[in-house]
């Protein structure tokens, strides 16, 4: 119990901590003193009445919907005397995995440089950078061209690291379920079985209506549909985050999906300057929950002192192949594109940076991975054997699906419908049950292929399916 208290308090100061440099923060002051020239605002009741004041006027709404925002993406309680590296990864051998794979890429990068004559960093110190980036839009070749960049690296390459990772500490025979996993990823990470996913994905039942099933043309709309847009527009005008969480498990309805999509991100209407990604310095802050760090350019000759140190690119982020798919999606939605850009910011830093770091987390994309293998050798084993023992691992198929949350592989409606539950749940684990659902579902086939290629050809086109119906089947028709 004081444990907990202890955590509580720790929460809230560093919450507490982050507003105060929020826009939001300084909002509610001027509010404050502003209402103290109300009459309502009585000296003698000073706090009570500011405390209604922000109630009545939508003020402790836009605050609780601040806080509920931080806590969706705020590490899990830590000792208070531990390192800062801990909060960004707990598992030593995952942040040196995660080290060496950026070395990897830091050193492809400047590989890369050096073929197109480009240096990363130019003479300028750290303290100028913020300076710089009101100038960069307008600046020809002062700054490297990312537009000449390739990518990288591919998902490929990326998932060849993760097969070789392993815990030095850990013997495969230490445990009975790990020693009989068959499958690529071989760390002892604790991943949820059908019956754990049932609970928590418990609104995705089949008693519980859903959009992407209950909205077709052959079901009435005065059985769910109509009711859930009724709903959804009171939870609108309410602008409640967490009710519109909650409410977003049984998905969205198209009409209302981008303004539900902002609230629960907490993106507010207000016009914000549009910065190309790779240069909005805002994305670092999420490096202190991200088990990856930005990578570090020097000043030639200047190696080692941090004055003459830039990060590069600024936001820290090196794109992969693929990684524009992240935001395409988003495309079908905003219209504007400073709002767009910034649902696309906040995703990125929620959930998809977890889609290419090495980490322990449950929506990590080595638990991800994990996940999608014990669910297919736990409740498809004749399948998995089959694949296995052909040269067809599973997660060599469906691992690029994942890492790129199925975008540019599902349609548009069925995507979003998908994106609506990675939001509602504020989890990325869907992505690996939808993915051994599309297994399930293609079973037949797949037991007939006798090559990789063969079983490729077969998953090849994902655009025709149905994401709510597979996921559904799988979970709560499977057999346990």
């Amino acid at each position: 119990m004081l444990q907990e208290e202890s955590d509580l308090a720790l929460i809230i100061a560093q919450i507490v901590q982050k507003l105060k440099g929020s826009n939001l923060y300084a909002q509610l002051e001027r509010q404050a003193w502003a209402s103290l020239q109300r009459p309502e605002i009585k000296l003698e009741s000073l706090k009570e009445d500011i405390k209604e004041f922000f109630k009545i006027s939508g003020w402790e709404k836009k605050l609780q919907n601040a806080v509920y925002s931080e806590l969706n993406v705020f590490p899990l309680p830590s000792h208070p005397a531990a390192p800062p590296e801990h909060l960004k990864e707990p598992l030593v051998y995952m942040r040196k995995a995660q080290g060496s794979w950026e070395k990897r890429i830091l050193k492809s990068l400047n590989s890369m440089c050096t073929e197109l004559s480009i240096p990363l960093a130019r003479k300028r110190p750290v303290g100028e950078q913020k300076e710089l980036l009101n100038k960069w839009n307008e600046m020809g070749t002062d700054e490297p061209d990312l537009s000449l960049f390739r990518p990288v690296y591919a998902p490929k390459d990326f998932l060849e690291v993760l097969i070789n990772l392993r815990n030095p500490n850990y013997e495969n025979g230490d445990s009975h379920s790990f020693r009989t996993h068959l499958g690529l990823i071989q760390v002892p990470l604790k991943v949820k079985d059908i019956p754990e996913l049932k609970e928590f994905f418990v609104e995705l039942g089949l008693t519980a209506g859903q959009l992407g099933i209950d909205d077709s043309t052959q079901v009435p709309p005065e059985l769910f549909e109509n009711e859930h847009v009724r709903i959804g527009q009171k939870v609108l005008s309410e602008q409640d985050s967490a009710a519109a969480q909650q409410y977003i498990r049984q998905g969205s309805p198209t009409a209302l999906r981008a303004e539900l999509w902002a609230l629960i991100l907490n993106i507010s209407s207000q016009p914000e300057v549009l910065l190309c990604f790779s240069r909005d310095t805002s994305v670092l802050g999420h490096f202190a929950y991200n088990s990856a760090s930005p990578p570090k350019s020097y000043i030639r000759g200047k190696l080692g002192l941090e004055e003459y140190a830039v990060f590069y690119p600024p936001n820290g982020v090196i794109p992969f192949h693929g990684f524009s798919m992240y935001v395409a999606p988003l495309c079908f939605l905003y219209h504007e594109p400073s709002k767009l850009y910034q649902i696309f910011r906040e995703m990125y830093v929620r959930f998809f940076f977890r889609l290419h770091s090495i980490s322990s987390h449950p929506s990590g994309i080595v638990s991800l991975c994990l996940l999608f293998e014990t669910l297919l050798q736990t409740y498809l084993p004749q399948l998995f054997y089959h694949l296995r023992e052909i040269g067809a691992q599973p997660l060599r198929i469906s691992f690029k699906w994942m890492v790129r949350a199925f975008s540019g592989y599902l349609a548009t409606d069925q995507l979003l419908l998908l994106w609506d539950r990675i939001l509602g749940y504020n989890s990325l684990e869907i992505l690996a049950v939808l993915a051994a659902a599309v297994f399930a579902f293609r079973a037949v086939n797949l037991m007939e292929v006798t090559s990789l290629a063969a079983a490729e050809a077969v998953l090849a086109d994902l655009s025709t399916l149905k994401v709510m119906p597979l996921l559904q089947i799988f979970l709560f028709a499977t057999v346990t």
